[in-house]
C-alpha cells in the first residue's frame, strides 16, 4: 500500500471506528435494564428474576428460564409483547402495565431479523432479562 492509500485509509477508518463505538455507547445494555428490573419488576419476580408465588396463588414465572422455555432462543418478540401490554395470554390479567416503559427515545433492536424501532427503556430492560438466562 502507497502512504496515499494509507492516508486516505487512515481517516476513513478513524471515522468508521468512531461511528461503531458511538452507536454501542449510545445502545441500552444489560447494565441499564438491571436499574429499571429492579425498579419495577422485583416485587413479582424477585431480585434474581426467579420468580415465585404472589398473593393468591398466583405465580410469578421465572424469568432466568425463558430461553430454556423456548427450545433454548430467547423469544425477543413474545417477551417485548408481554412487557409493553400487548401479549395475550392469563399473565396479561396479572401483571401491571408499564406505560413508562414505553416512552422515551426509540432504539433500533433487532426482533426476528428485523431491526424494530422500540422505545430505550423497553430494549434496556430486554437486554437485561436476555443476559440473566441460565443455560439449564
Amino acid at each position: 500500500m502507497t502512504i496515499d492509500r494509507f492516508l486516505i485509509v487512515l481517516p476513513v477508518l478513524a471515522v468508521l471506528a468512531a461511528c461503531i463505538a458511538a452507536e454501542q455507547d449510545h445502545m441500552p445494555g444489560p447494565q441499564e435494564g438491571e436499574e429499571i428490573f429492579a425498579n419495577n419488576c422485583t416485587a413479582c419476580h424477585d431480585y434474581r428474576g426467579e420468580g415465585g408465588m404472589l398473593s393468591a396463588g398466583v405465580a410469578a414465572p421465572d424469568l432466568t428460564r425463558i430461553s430454556l422455555r423456548n427450545g433454548g432462543e430467547f423469544p425477543r418478540a413474545r417477551v417485548l409483547s408481554q412487557i409493553d401490554g400487548y401479549g395475550r395470554g392469563k399473565a396479561k390479567d396479572v401483571m401491571p402495565e408499564f406505560g413508562s416503559l414505553l416512552e422515551g427515545e426509540l432504539v433500533p433492536v433487532e426482533v426476528e431479523g428485523m431491526m424494530t424501532p422500540t422505545p430505550r427503556p423497553l430494549a434496556a430492560l430486554l437486554a437485561y432479562l436476555e443476559s440473566i438466562q441460565v443455560k439449564s
